[in-house]
């Protein structure tokens, strides 16, 4: 029967270190309330704060970065104009020195009617650009949409020292077909 006191004795300082028992097992639940309650309701709340200061810097909230509000209103009232020019055609040739032909049809988008008629009046000029250009290139150059992106880079790059002073905002490729 000796034994018996020295297990029991031997239990209670366990019970007293995992904090369980009456006054350990209120303890132990007011911490993990607290823990719980400062994650279920802190989480959100920076969730929300991070979400909103990156949405005020990605939809233009930085003023001072892009400009003043009038810049941007100026140029969201600007017009936009397209200028259909005549359908290109020109000889290309493939990797293997086969023949080709390039039909393109482009849009100029610009920004007032003064710069159309700028363009309309060196239009010869502006073309002979374009086809001394893409009679350079070979099918492999145009291949893809990196090789369309190039294209119409070089081709803006074109019109704009053509017309110059006067300045194209982009070329539209409307249509693209190698035959």
């Amino acid at each position: 029967m000796a034994k018996k006191p020295e297990k029991e004795a031997e239990d209670a300082p366990e019970e007293a270190v995992d904090g369980e028992g009456e006054g350990g097992e209120a303890q132990g639940k007011k911490k993990l309330g607290v823990k719980k309650l400062a994650l279920f309701a802190g989480l959100p709340v920076l969730i929300l704060v991070l979400g909103g200061v990156a949405a005020l810097l990605l939809l233009g909230g930085g003023d001072a970065e892009h400009g003043d509000g009038e810049t941007r209103q100026a140029q969201a009232t600007e017009t936009v104009l397209f200028y259909e020019m005549p359908e290109i055609r020109v000889n290309i040739t493939s990797g293997d020195g086969r023949p080709s032909i390039l039909s393109l049809n482009l849009t100029l988008e610009v920004s007032d009617q003064a710069v159309v008629r700028e363009l309309e009046s060196k239009l010869p000029r502006v073309i002979d650009q374009f086809q001394g250009f893409l009679r350079e290139m070979r099918i492999e150059d145009l291949s893809g949409s990196a090789g369309s992106e190039r294209l119409r880079r070089e081709l803006l790059r074109r019109v704009n020292l053509a017309i110059a002073p006067y300045q194209i905002n982009a070329v539209l490729i409307e249509e693209f077909l190698i035959v």
